[in-house]
């Protein structure tokens, strides 16, 4: 499979270039889009070797996805795009992983799950976590176990069908919803849980209320009921 990367950025520049190094051990192409960063994490990035797109202000990391999304789907040239955050919370190593449980299982998307090891993970974001999985879980009518984690594969052809229009944390849930009311089939793959030193811009009591809104929006747009699953079609790399 052709597959890019997509990392959404903001004020990360002691770890960007590394991670975008990471990724083109595996993959030939990396897009990082600059979420109106103010410490030169664009610039690290570009010099690490990526495509790099710049908001001039922080939107947020919907938005972020939003453009990386638009600009890969018009090459037209990639039938998935692996998405990372910038801060070096996952591992890049674990990208031929993710296609491997993709085309074998033959998933649409499948999603890293870090619940095997949650002793390094903050208590509120384990709760929020847990709650999110559990909703996501039901009005999709498949096993979400780690609904919060940023490390995730996606077919192109399930962009494709898809109407986004969240642009904060929310985005993350609202893809998974969306294509679960089409009929994909979303998968879950064990990841290293790492959490160093790096800050979260995850506010749980607000990002929660945000997700609790676009599952309610869901009921009202598509129905709690999902759509039979397509079997996705399986890709020889």
């Amino acid at each position: 499979m052709e597959i890019c990367a997509l990392i959404p950025v903001y004020n990360e520049a002691p770890r960007i270039g590394k991670v975008v190094k990471g990724c083109l051990k595996h993959l030939r192409s990396v897009c990082v889009v600059d979420d109106g960063s103010t410490d030169g994490s664009a610039e690290a990035a570009q010099k690490a070797g990526a495509v790099v797109l710049r908001h001039p202000i922080n939107l947020g990391k919907g938005a972020a996805l939003r453009t990386g999304f638009a600009r890969i789907l018009r090459e037209r040239k990639f039938d998935g795009i692996a998405i990372l955050d910038g801060d070096g919370q996952h591992d890049w190593d674990e990208i031929p992983k993710l296609i491997f449980y993709l085309q074998n299982g033959a998933y649409d998307i499948v999603i890293g799950n870090r619940m095997g090891n949650l002793r390094p993970m903050p208590f509120r974001r384990k709760a929020t976590n847990y709650l999110s999985s559990v909703i996501l879980s039901a009005l999709t009518g498949q096993r979400i176990a780690d609904s919060q984690c940023g490390f995730r594969l996606l077919r192109t052809s399930v962009l494709e069908d898809l109407s986004l229009r969240t642009t904060k944390f929310d985005t993350e849930s609202e893809i998974l919803l969306e294509a679960s009311q089409r009929g994909f089939k979303i998968g879950n793959m064990p990841i290293a849980t790492i959490y160093e030193v790096e800050k979260s811009y995850v506010r749980p009591v607000l990002d929660t209320l945000r997700f609790l809104r676009v599952a309610v929006n869901s009921l009202f747009r598509g129905g709690a009921r999902p759509r039979k699953v397509k079997r996705a079609r399986r890709l020889k790399c």
